[in-house]
């Protein structure tokens, strides 16, 4: 049916057929205890071309590469 177009939202894919996405906020924190260990991990919401969506990540890593969303 020509009348009935949808358009195509613009996404940049790069060349490792990746999307960018950005840390929006940090939704939790959980500390899991191991033997003679404590793994912190925070629950981060991610937003890109697809909506929203979330992922456990570790608490340092987060920290060195987003230090705004501890502020």
């Amino acid at each position: 049916d020509p009348s009935h177009v949808i358009e195509a939202d613009d996404i940049q894919v790069r060349d490792n057929l990746t999307v960018e996405t950005i840390p929006l906020r940090i939704e939790g924190r959980e500390v899991k205890k191991l033997r003679n260990k404590e793994i912190t991990s925070v629950k981060v919401v991610w937003v890109g071309p697809a909506g929203e969506h979330a992922t456990w990540e570790l608490e340092s890593k987060m920290k060195d590469s987003y230090p705004e969303l501890f502020s």
